[in-house]
């Protein structure tokens, strides 16, 4: 418990036995004055404080004036208890606040945690253990079992399993070994690793996650916009209003106290605090549910657009493919998958082509280069071996054509690799850039939030994107586009889009920067993607997952939805207290109940947007 919980507690303990001193025991005028005085010192020296100061700096129309104003007229009035209750109720509705900003600051405070504070740096033959600053690019580091990686690299010596679910959001650990790259930021399980790093600090993933999330309180939402500025012109014109419905009916005749009484009240009713808290703690809120899920969205502006979308625009490669070649299907003419993988990957053992990296990956048996004699790259159709008396040939249609081989070509979303030995054709194996496991998943819940439209733009051959594309049910291809054709596309995209609604592009690659800073929301593959991707974008994935991208449009749904919960409920149980103040109808425990309980509840609706983004699919589109 910390202060500010003890003194307010101490005080609605002492407003207490007020309650009960002057409503069940009939305690004199001086008793509650003292018993509710000190109730009321106790409970709300610090806004009285607070609006003294800001007096002083010339801005003292906000709601600690309002408060201080209102309760200091009541008690001018001897309304003691309501006075002291104003009181008390307003700063129960600042602890719930604090409450639900504690809560949002600890989900983003685990993220904050990713923060290296050491690193241990391999130098002429020893360790020494140095800020994470201090390392060089080239150097090599250490990482023990349960620290956590300082800088991103390439793993050089030893295995093991990484926990990255600060950064992804993922339970799952991830399994590394020499060649595999590290970031900064998740933590080593198992057995220690060495890491020649890659980056300097100040560009790794870390650090980039830590400032993304620093940047993201200063962009605001058009509702957090409208609410400052209606607070602006708001508090004013109800002073104004209080003064006038103490001073006219004083003027005319009436009685001063009555109407002194109902001006307080009226203010007391109509301080902001509802609006001006809840608003911006729904952001804030729906932000911190974000980052728990391992996605970073760099500003409220961005959650209030994502409400929004209309159009989802993909890149394909490496964000709705995995951007790796692998084996998707293998066709041997004798049946033997095995024995086809085995010899192609012999052939292509010397080769360094990405198709026939792949290939070797996938082969199951140890390979054996010393029983290939000679070998021979043809350009732009694939590799002649000999092993052994044979002749193999490995390659395109146009290698099979070449040697007159009768050869079976399969129409499918990837590159067919033939294989033939001594002109006799063996079978084939296709080779494809594999769908993300989540892609389809992707496109089917972006459907059932209602997206009107999603599109690929790629660089890739039609006949692979017409096929992935139709795989995955997608509205519209648009292949074989270079990096500005890709704008262009966009451009045509977002100006077919309805009025109010907006375009999101997703993309991973630096050619993908130019578009993700064009549309009208960025999304960037952060785990796997550029530097430039991140920088550009507006919201980060950082588990490269493309199915978080429905994720966080119920999110935002569901946060603007209860922005405007809390707008209309504030101000319709605002207005209708104010009236019927007017009409004498109100009094200040009413008015209490207006202002602080309103706070209370539109605080409660705003923590809401806690919850995990998978957990309201239901709620956002209802």
């Amino acid at each position: 418990m910390d202060r500010f919980e003890k003194r307010l507690l101490a005080g609605a303990f002492l407003f207490s036995v007020g309650m009960v001193a002057h409503y069940v025991l009939g305690s004199g005028q001086l008793l509650d004055l003292a018993l509710f005085g000190v109730a009321y010192l106790i409970i709300g020296y610090d806004v009285l404080l607070r609006a003294a100061r800001n007096i002083g700096h010339g801005n003292f129309l906000d709601e600690n004036f309002l408060m201080c104003i209102a309760t200091l007229g009541a008690f001018a009035i001897g309304m003691y208890p309501e006075a002291a209750a104003v009181m008390l109720f307003f700063q129960v509705g600042e602890w719930f606040e604090k409450l639900a900003v504690g809560k949002t600051r600890r989900s983003i405070s685990d993220l904050m945690d990713i923060q290296p504070e050491y690193a241990h740096v391999v130098r002429d033959g020893s360790i020494e253990t140095v800020d994470p600053e201090d390392v060089k690019v080239g150097e090599t580091i250490e990482i023990l079992p349960g620290e956590r990686i300082p800088l991103d690299g390439t793993v050089v010596s030893g295995d093991t399993s990484l926990d990255t679910s600060a950064l992804t959001g993922e339970s799952m650990p991830r399994d590394v070994s020499v060649g595999d790259s590290v970031v900064s930021g998740t933590i080593n399980l198992t057995t220690k690793i060495s890491v020649r790093v890659s980056t300097e600090y100040e560009d790794s993933t870390v650090a980039r996650v830590l400032e993304l999330v620093e940047d993201s309180s200063s962009r605001k939402a058009p509702a957090e916009k409208f609410i400052t500025k209606f607070a602006r012109y708001y508090t004013p014109a109800v002073v104004c209003a209080a003064v006038l419905i103490f001073a006219i009916p004083s003027i005319l005749g009436y009685d001063m106290a009555e109407w002194l009484y109902r001006a307080l009240t009226f203010l007391v009713v109509s301080c902001p605090c509802a609006l001006v808290i809840s608003v911006p703690l729904s952001y804030f809120c729906g932000i911190g549910a974000a980052s728990r899920m391992g996605v970073l969205i760099k500003g409220a502006n961005f959650m209030e657009v994502l409400s929004r979308i209309d159009t989802v625009v993909f890149d394909k490669t490496g964000t709705l493919t995995k951007g790796k070649f692998e084996i998707s299907k293998i066709h041997s003419m004798d049946g033997d998958d095995e024995k086809l993988v085995k010899v192609a990957a012999t052939a292509e053992s010397s080769s360094n082509h990405p198709i026939s990296r792949s290939i070797r990956e996938a082969c199951s048996s140890e390979i054996d280069p010393s029983l290939v004699s000679e070998a021979e790259e043809i350009a732009g159709k694939g590799i002649h071996a000999v092993i052994g008396d044979n002749d193999y040939y490995v390659g395109n249609h146009r290698m099979m054509m070449d040697r007159d081989i009768d050869f079976c070509d399969e129409e499918v979303a990837g590159t067919n690799v033939h294989i033939a030995k001594n002109d006799e054709y063996m079978g084939h194996i296709v080779i494809s850039d594999i769908l993300k496991d989540d892609a389809r998943e992707a496109m089917d819940s972006l459907k059932s939030l209602g997206i009107r439209k999603t599109v690929m733009l790629s660089g890739d051959s039609s006949a692979i994107c017409e096929k992935i594309g139709e795989s995955l049910g997608m509205d519209s291809v648009r292949s074989e586009l270079l990096p500005g054709d890709k704008i262009s596309e966009l451009e045509k995209i977002m100006k077919e889009c309805p009025v109010k609604r907006a375009v999101a592009f997703v993309g991973d690659g630096i050619n993908d920067a130019p578009s993700l800073a064009r549309a009208d929301v960025g999304i960037a593959m952060g785990g796997l993607g550029s530097d430039a991707a991140i920088e550009s974008a507006d919201v980060v994935i950082m588990n490269d997952a493309p199915s978080k991208i429905a994720s966080c449009i119920r999110l935002s749904k569901k946060v603007n939805r209860i922005v405007w919960e809390n707008i209309v409920f504030a101000l319709a149980v605002k207005f209708g207290i104010m009236i019927a103040t007017l009409a004498g109808s109100g009094d200040m425990w009413l008015a209490v109940f207006g202002d602080v309980g309103v706070t209370v509840i539109a605080v409660l609706n705003a923590m809401r947007c806690l919850g995990r983004a998978d957990d309201t699919a239901s709620s956002a589109s209802s």
